[in-house]
């Protein structure tokens, strides 16, 4: 199954070309080029140096949130088109998913127990997105949301992974570990475990998305939908009149 991973949320955007499970080509980079013409400059890049056609594409799979509205809005358009050109289904994954899915805690080589997974990324004006998972001991068991996806502060944040510590071991994730005030955590959280994973987040929504088809959980293009969690600029100045 050839699986085409993009997503345009974060400002290290990446597209990814998958085998099932396996990355066999990626593009990424952080930079300011908009979306609209960087995203399909990586596409290139990436056809370029993995040798395949989006005909070829058995799945497209998308990050569908949370993150930048401009972002999100690109990235989904485009995977809605493609998919209903070539009449291929697709995979919308979470940003924060994809990010928790990266974590160590509970994989290989680590005590058989359920992990709680607290993932978050940068939202910007000083607030974080974010949420906390379960992940059962059950090997590739899918991961289990105990939250909601939201816009919080760091303390809030810190606050949300406080009152899930007792059910069980508890993981920080995150690509930018140092958004979270390390005196906070020491003093709220003492002792848990952060981790750092990678911002270009396309292998990640690869992997999940193979998983999805293999349960055939996937979409058709109309049920395409993002997740913003916040809203834009413009609909919170027009609420505001």
């Amino acid at each position: 199954m050839r699986i085409l991973a993009i997503d345009t949320s974060t400002r290290t955007g990446s597209v990814a070309l998958l085998h099932d499970g396996v990355v066999l080509a990626e593009v990424s980079g952080h930079e300011e080029t908009p979306y609209s013409s960087r995203l399909f400059r990586d596409l290139e890049t990436l056809k370029r140096d993995a040798s395949f056609s989006l005909d070829q594409i058995d799945v497209f799979a998308v990050a569908s949130g949370p993150g930048s509205f401009t972002g999100l809005r690109i990235g989904l358009t485009a995977v809605k088109a493609w998919a209903e050109i070539h009449d291929k289904p697709i995979a919308a994954i979470s940003g924060l998913e994809a990010i928790a899915a990266q974590s160590t805690a509970g994989c290989a080589g680590l005590p058989a127990k359920d992990q709680i997974l607290a993932p978050f990324f940068d939202a910007r004006r000083g607030q974080l997105f974010g949420c906390i998972y379960r992940r059962p001991a059950s090997n590739g068991a899918a991961l289990e949301p105990l939250s909601e996806e939201s816009i919080v502060s760091p303390q809030e944040f810190i606050d949300l992974v406080k009152g899930r510590v007792h059910l069980g071991r508890t993981t920080i994730v995150s690509p930018v570990p140092n958004l979270l005030p390390s005196g906070l955590v020491e003093e709220s959280l003492p002792g848990i475990r952060i981790e750092t994973v990678s911002e270009a987040l396309a292998p990640a929504v690869g992997r999940l998305a193979f998983e999805r088809a293999k349960r055939g959980d996937l979409l058709d293009p109309l049920r395409l939908d993002a997740n913003y969690v916040r809203r834009s600029d413009a609909e919170a100045a027009w609420s505001d009149r």
